[in-house]
């Protein structure tokens, strides 16, 4: 199973490598897929390489080796086109998808936003519906009324939407996020937490932008 951004540089490469009959560098790989960095460009390329679709060549620069799958169904998954985030792979009767783990999230005190993924998580498809979705590890306490604990991981719909009610990541004044209720009141925003401990907090609409909303949980027992 691919995220898009792997099919995106799966691709790169191989048109790359079929008309210059070499491998691309870092730097055109992360120009030719959109990347900041060329750190996302080796997180890539490490999945890929666990995935069994490319392997490098040890003590060569610039030597990626495309590895064909001829009766594989992510061949056929990498020359589709798609809007969401994840492509499905069908393994017997099982179907499963990497969702992006975008980091962690504070249920408490906002903490500096994360945007670039940190690995990827893989879960049933069907725990989640149509639409683009990520993962968030919770750090905090402050949604323990709602059954969100320390170090859970929430799946979230990418959505900028919400309801009162909701339960949403929302990024404040664009560096800060956290998972909270949303509730608009008399024109402000208001983000509940689900703890007594922790007061509302308000903010003006321009201050709260939403980033997706809460889906599905999912919990590790030690």
């Amino acid at each position: 199973m691919l995220t898009i951004k792997q099919r995106e540089l799966l691709n790169f490469i191989e048109i790359y490598e079929d008309k210059h009959k070499a491998s691309p560098s870092f730097d055109e790989m992360r120009e030719g897929i959109g990347l900041a960095s060329k750190s996302g460009v080796h997180r890539l390329i490490s999945g890929l390489e666990e995935r069994g679709f490319v392997r490098r060549l040890a003590n060569r620069a610039r030597a990626i080796e495309i590895i064909r799958h001829e009766n594989d169904s992510w061949n056929k998954e990498l020359n589709s086109k798609t809007k969401t985030n994840i492509i499905k792979a069908e393994f017997g009767n099982s179907s499963q998808i990497d969702l992006p783990l975008l980091g962690r999230i504070a249920a408490g005190t906002p903490i500096e936003a994360i945007s670039d993924p940190s690995s990827f998580l893989t879960i049933p498809a069907n725990m989640v519906d149509a639409g683009e979705h990520y993962a968030l590890e919770i750090v905090g306490d402050s949604m323990i009324n709602v059954g969100i604990y320390d170090g859970d991981t929430v799946i979230i719909r990418k959505t900028e939407d919400a309801s009162n009610g909701d339960i949403v990541v929302a990024l404040i004044d664009g560096h800060e996020a956290t998972l909270k209720t949303f509730r608009k009141e008399s024109g402000r925003v208001a983000l509940e937490a689900a703890n007594p401990i922790y007061e509302t907090r308000y903010f003006t609409s321009n201050q709260v932008k939403i980033q997706g909303k809460l889906s599905g949980l999912i919990r590790k027992y030690r």
